[in-house]
């Protein structure tokens, strides 16, 4: 037994330092976060608690840490400013309302896209238009950040343009408050300093020593702004007291919320789990993630997700189980009882630098030159970049969204169609202009769309396979290798049937090969008699090669007399 006590302190031990140091991240990343969204730091915290405690009892990684982000909380208060109504600012309490029913309504759509099993949402935002979206949204909230690492004040018509916010700062260096930059600038080199190792949470650390600093005599003198009152986090039970059309509004905006919370999500799990050798359930986790999200709504906490940095630190932090998340969640509630009181002494060029320090890895422009360096998808990557910075956080992620979509749709709506030969007598049939050796075959004419079929790519297949029929001499059969479409929509199958028929005008036939279960059972349920006989359909391209060399195995039986 004694034995058995010893293994369990070992196992449990790396779970506790991880967590200790995921608190660390946590505390001042709330306070954060909760300025990016325009709440009250109750707000965040309250959201830390319940993300802490749902994920790390239904939770499928051992490393997600899930709370709230810079990016939802700043997509989020884009999108409550956006909402007709006196949904402003200005209306803290309207304001408030929407932003809980945004995140209750994000939750509710995870859960119910978990239920409906689309968990592979993440997909729908390509990787591209997700790296340059973060980019550029990470650069947007660190020029935020400016007035008070600089401590300037603004005017307020531009506080919420960057690009304006940005030229003030560097234009009117006579309105630099001189204290703040050197507390800033001090604050930032120490926090690089610390941060060269792992599990020392280095923002706390900063964040402390400058609540301390400010109980000096000299302090009142240096007039640095500071965070002011903190209230505590109260978990109060209730619904979001808005109007029918604004519930309805807020549930058009909660859909880019559910794309970035799944995206971003899923991306740093998934991260994580393929370093590690971990496996994931997408749909699981999409549930979890939505009854977290529930759950921060209905106590009035913020949107949360499982963002990178605190995902990667609880990692990197060694990490074993989700019991490294209940000790953060043990520590952050020891925190909240014991030292909230302190967090109004903290400086705002400190926590300024706090945000900037838990973005510092979103702005490395490695990602963003990796995929320029592929030559491949230059165009969504700069695209998305310029709709953060030129259109805003909530309409660049709707466009971040739209780029992506309307990206795979180009894509497959103008396949490559590739003839196929027979490699020597293989029976292999690979492409006659890459494959050395293969060899087309007289009188067949074989073709494999290197897309799936559907609505958008199935004419330009079709008109493409027509072209290429009728340019060859002494043809009488083609042959079409559906081994890149799983299914086939409405669509496809009356391209296929209008083909036929084309071919069949023309005097030649056609027969598909490879074609999958589903496709097979489509096709014999809408076309018994043609496409889906027997006699049309081959499991290979070789079968339907043999079939097509022997004419007699094309005639589909005589229709049997009825009775």
């Amino acid at each position: 037994m004694r034995n058995a006590g010893v293994s369990d302190e070992k196992a449990l031990w790396p779970d506790v330092v991880a967590g200790l140091c995921v608190a660390g991240l946590l505390l001042p990343e709330a306070v954060a976060y909760a300025g990016l969204a325009h709440l009250p730091v109750g707000h965040a915290l309250t959201a830390v608690v319940i993300g802490l405690v749902l994920y790390a009892l239904f939770g499928g990684s051992r490393f997600a840490i899930v709370a709230p982000t810079s990016s939802t909380a700043t997509l989020a208060a884009a999108a409550a400013v956006s909402m007709t109504g006196a949904y402003s600012l200005a209306n803290a309490v309207a304001y408030t309302q929407a932003v809980m029913a945004l995140v209750l309504l994000s939750g509710v759509l995870l859960m119910l896209l978990a239920a409906a099993r689309q968990g592979q949402l993440s997909s729908y935002i390509s990787r591209p238009v997700l790296k340059g979206f973060a980019f550029a949204l990470a650069l947007t909230i660190v020029v935020k950040q400016l007035p008070d690492a600089l401590g300037l004040e603004l005017p307020a018509a531009i506080r919420a343009d960057p690009a304006h916010l940005l030229f003030f700062a560097a234009t009117q260096l006579q309105a630099w408050h001189l204290p703040s930059v050197l507390l800033a600038l001090a604050a930032g080199a120490l926090m690089l300093w610390l941060r060269r190792w792992a599990r020392v949470p280095a923002s706390l650390l900063v964040m402390l020593l400058a609540i301390a600093a400010t109980q000096l005599p000299v302090w009142p003198a240096l007039a640095v702004q500071q965070v002011g009152a903190v209230a505590s986090p109260t978990f109060a039970m209730g619904l979001p007291q808005l109007a029918l059309s604004d519930w309805l509004r807020a549930g058009e905006l909660a859909f880019g919320l559910v794309m970035l919370v799944f995206a971003e999500s899923w991306g740093s799990m998934r991260t994580q789990a393929l370093i590690h050798g971990d496996t994931l359930d997408a749909n699981r986790e999409l549930l979890v993630l939505g009854a977290c999200n529930v759950g921060a709504g209905l106590l009035q906490g913020m949107v949360v997700g499982a963002g990178f940095s605190a995902t990667s630190a609880n990692a990197t932090a060694g990490a074993v189980s989700r019991k490294a998340g209940a000790v953060a969640l043990l520590a952050v509630l020891l925190a909240l009882w014991l030292a909230l009181p302190a967090l109004q002494l903290l400086p705002r060029p400190v926590l300024a630098v706090a945000v900037i320090s838990a973005l510092w890895h979103a702005l490395s422009v490695r990602p963003l030159l990796e995929v320029w360096h592929m030559q491949r998808d230059r165009g969504l990557l700069l695209a998305a970049v310029l709709a953060v910075l030129l259109l805003g956080v909530l309409d660049g992620m709707l466009v971040a969204i739209a780029l992506s979509v309307l990206g795979a749709l180009h894509r497959f709506s103008q396949p490559v169609v590739h003839e196929l030969g027979e490699l020597g007598d293989s029976r292999n049939y690979v492409d006659v202009q890459v494959q050395q050796g293969a060899q087309a075959l007289a009188g067949l004419l074989i073709l494999r769309p290197e897309e799936p079929l559907f609505f958008g790519s199935a004419e330009r297949v079709m008109g493409e396979v027509l072209r290429q029929a009728r340019g060859r001499a002494a043809l009488h059969t083609v042959i079409l290798s559906l081994e890149e479409s799983a299914d086939l929509d409405s669509t496809a199958v009356d391209c296929l049937m209008e083909l036929r028929h084309s071919l069949q005008a023309a005097g030649k036939t056609l027969l598909l090969a490879r074609a999958k279960t589903t496709v097979r059972a489509l096709l014999l349920r809408v076309d018994p008699q043609g496409l889906g006989h027997g006699t049309q359909l081959f499991w290979s391209v070789a079968d339907a090669v043999a079939a097509a060399t022997m004419p007699e195995l094309l005639e589909p039986p005589a229709a049997q007399p009825s009775t």
